[in-house]
């Protein structure tokens, strides 16, 4: 079999039809039971593709029965599905599990951010671009722009129908799947000029408000066939909650000088829940309702600033060379046209001045918040708790930046 063939393939599911998970204390006992997951495609009714490679058999399970209560924390109930209920409108093959993995992790984000039109651009599990806006339209191009390379063959989820427009722009480019809570007439048979685009409908997403918050047991295997089992993590939604860097040190309160201005902290609270979507070690720049860089899983804090830094420059150098010229940055060679995005870039190092940098654990010492502050950034939000927390208001103080703690670290892995 041919390395290109394998994709194609659909893979042998030897998973049963129904598994049932009993959680036990004494003589009580609480049992949630799932059911696997089909879509019908050209007269078969089958479930994923395959797992996370051609070769892992894998099977999907709604929570179709039971309820949970642990510590007097309720788990979600059976019945509000969102993916685990996705319409395949339209697909040339099953999804795979990272199809479906991708999507939910866009709604894990899109959950927080419903009250203006929103759109989440997906690779392997992480972001590669979130943005609000006025129109659906509006949102998915900021999204896209914020990383059009990364988006290649990406998962696009909108929090809006998607009209004929934005299909267009979809339909543009390649992209694996696109999830929305319902189409506007003409907008499925644009998309499906794309034949094997995965279109799903998710009609929950439009109350999607309703999930955010809500617990839901996250479980982790191990080598050995262990599980580690933990309540799903909720980020704090409300800005109010952050509050003014400061910290103890030799006797003494240090302050964090300047408050943000009430842009810098509606993008605060915007990154703070992106950034609860994006794999630890994590650091993100947003501006204005959309990501700039996004920098994820990495093992040191300095390192993944200085990433996301970088992207953040890139992404424009291509977002204003493709918007001026029609072609991407990697792809021009004209010196003429390259060194005029060069200049425009290098006036606002890509949107970095202006800047709010997030970041979802503290900040050990000044080196790594001082990526960003050196690069513009204007305000900066992290969860406070380090030994050398002062030293970190000192270097905000230096470049008279803003910065909060939110008192919650936001770990994904």
């Amino acid at each position: 079999m041919s390395t290109r063939s394998m994709y194609r393939r659909m893979g042998a599911d030897p998973f049963p039809p129904v598994i049932e998970i009993s959680y036990v204390e004494g003589d009580q006992r609480q049992t949630l039971r799932y059911e696997k997951v089909t879509w019908e495609i050209g007269g078969e009714k089958l479930g994923l593709r395959y797992g996370e490679n051609p070769d892992q058999p894998a099977a999907f399970y709604r929570l179709v029965n039971g309820n949970l209560v642990i510590a007097r924390v309720e788990a979600i109930a059976p019945g509000r599905y969102l993916m685990s209920e996705a319409e395949l409108i339209q697909s040339g093959k099953h999804p795979g599990k990272i199809n479906v993995t991708d999507v939910d992790s866009a709604l894990g984000i899109l959950r927080y951010l419903s009250d203006r039109p929103c759109a989440v651009v997906v690779k392997h599990n992480n972001p590669s671009g979130v943005a609000v806006a006025d129109s659906v339209e509006e949102a998915y191009h900021r999204a896209l722009m914020a990383d059009r390379i990364a988006a290649f063959g990406g998962v696009v989820v909108c929090n809006r129908a998607i009209d004929r427009s934005t299909a267009s722009r979809i339909a543009a480019g390649y992209t694996e799947v696109v999830a929305a809570p319902d189409y506007v007439d003409g907008a499925v048979e644009i998309l499906t000029k794309r034949k094997n685009l995965r279109v799903m409908r998710i009609r929950r997403i439009d109350r999607l408000a309703e999930f955010a918050g809500v617990r839901y047991i996250d479980y982790a295997s191990l080598v050995d066939g262990g599980l580690i089992v933990q309540w799903s993590f909720v980020p704090k939604s409300d800005a109010s909650s952050f509050a003014p860097a400061e910290a103890v040190h030799d006797g003494e309160t240090v302050r964090i000088a300047r408050e943000p201005t009430r842009r810098e902290l509606g993008d605060m609270l915007f990154g703070w829940l992106v950034e609860s979507g994006v794999t630890s070690n994590s650091v993100i720049y947003v501006k204005n309702g959309v990501t700039l860089g996004i920098g994820t899983g990495e093992q040191d804090r300095v390192g993944v600033a200085e990433i996301a830094r970088r992207k953040a420059i890139r992404n424009a150098s291509d977002r204003r060379c493709f918007e001026r010229f029609g072609v991407g940055w990697l792809e021009c060679d004209d010196d003429a046209k390259r060194r005029q995005i060069e200049e425009s870039v290098a006036e606002d190092n890509g949107g970095l001045k202006g800047a709010v940098m997030i970041s979802d654990a503290f900040f050990p010492k000044r080196d790594g918040v001082e990526v960003g502050l050196s690069a513009g950034v204007s305000a900066v939000l992290q969860p406070g708790g380090s030994l050398r927390d002062h030293e970190v208001i000192e270097a905000c103080n230096e470049y008279a930046a803003a910065m909060l703690f939110t008192g919650q670290r936001s770990f994904r892995h």
